[in-house]
């Protein structure tokens, strides 16, 4: 009995796992019809764009040429690195209270959203894609 006990417990925390790396690399979809948010915490992998996590925050796919903003409210100094046909890492300043907005119209393609931090230390963070 105890066996069996040591494997549903190792079976669930393998299953949470899965299901979280699912989430941390979910897709979203254009054309948006309201604004998506997510949580999360920057990482410690150290990037062009600061100190990142090892998967995106959020995978986009844009249909076609699609007018989004993408915002990222942290403590610290964020970062956020959009990989895709158009790349664009923006870094937050002093003067930005951990606030950075990115606005623009996107490329048809794949963008992979990396939320980050100009130092090595997980901050928590909020994302969000506004349809424009």
């Amino acid at each position: 009995m105890q066996k069996i006990n040591r494997w549903m417990v190792m079976l669930t925390a393998a299953a949470a796992s899965v299901t979280t790396a699912t989430l941390a690399t979910a897709q979203v979809q254009t054309p948006l019809s309201s604004t998506v948010s997510m949580s999360g915490n920057s990482g410690q992998v150290q990037s062009q764009c600061g100190f990142i996590a090892d998967a995106p925050a959020q995978v986009v796919v844009v249909t076609q040429a699609t007018p989004l903003r993408f915002k990222v409210q942290s403590q610290g100094q964020p970062t956020l690195w959009i990989k895709g046909p158009v790349d664009r890492c923006v870094m937050a300043d002093g003067f930005s209270g951990g606030s950075i907005e990115v606005p623009g119209v996107w490329e048809q393609g794949t963008y992979s959203v990396y939320v980050g931090n100009q130092a090595q230390t997980a901050q928590p963070y909020t994302l969000s894609i506004i349809p424009e």
